[in-house]
């Protein structure tokens, strides 16, 4: 059976629920900025899941109220901003928002292993190009686990495919975060193993997300078609 796909997109949005509102009214441009969302990963999932035929969950709610990528009693779970709310407004935006959107992936998951031999899932991220006054020197990147064969196998198709399709850009490997790192598919991987599922993160420069139509366009149809290198 071929492989089937997973796009999953934590931080696809800077939503706030009309009830945490109030929590956030000092903080609006914080919200637009990359601590309030991953600008461009929402379009990049939608562009995976439709040419890959792929279930697509996606969160548009900020990552300012709840870390959808941090596993339960991270430090870095709720944000400083929600340092003024109870616990109880807590367990409710866990009960409400964190626990469904990952049950959700992890289902999805599950499902898609019903119907094939193996999952690829893409988390898709962005990063913003300077960070602390550090220039991040790449304009994409695949997070994963190195320890995990499958999925050091496919980045490195991927990476070999996309420098090939564009010699000029700057593909890296677990930068600038690393892959085995806390996150949603170190999460899955404790579930599933390796050569059943292949949990990677996508990682693209807002630098090519706001670069214009055209460029961010043509970057996206080559991610996919790399992808589609890489797996056969």
């Amino acid at each position: 059976m071929p492989v089937r796909f997973v796009i999953s997109c934590e931080h696809g949005g800077n939503r706030i629920p009309r009830a945490y509102a109030s929590l956030f009214h000092r903080y609006r441009s914080l919200l637009q900025s990359h601590r309030g969302y991953d600008a461009g990963a929402l379009t990049m999932a939608r562009s995976l899941s439709r040419a890959l035929g792929a279930v697509l969950i996606a969160s548009t709610t900020s990552r300012l109220l709840v870390e959808l990528n941090r596993s339960p009693g991270h430090r870095d779970l709720f944000s400083p901003v929600m340092v003024g709310a109870s616990d109880q407004v807590r367990r409710a935006i866990q009960r409400r928002y964190y626990l469904p959107y990952r049950r959700k992936v992890e289902a999805a998951v599950r499902a898609s292993l019903a119907l094939s031999n193996r999952v690829v899932h893409i988390s898709s991220h962005s990063f913003t190009p300077v960070l602390g006054g550090m220039i991040r020197n790449a304009d994409m990147a695949l997070l994963y686990d190195p320890r995990r064969p499958s999925e050091r196998r496919l980045c490195m198709c991927w990476q070999a495919a996309l420098r090939t399709m564009d010699p000029a850009w700057r593909v890296r490997r677990n930068y600038p975060y690393r892959g085995s790192d806390d996150g949603l598919t170190r999460h899955l991987r404790r579930l599933f193993p390796d050569g059943l599922y292949s949990g990677i993160e996508l990682e693209i420069n807002q630098r090519i997300v706001r670069a214009g139509d055209r460029t961010w366009r043509d970057a996206r149809s080559k991610i996919i078609d790399a992808l589609r290198i890489a797996v056969d």
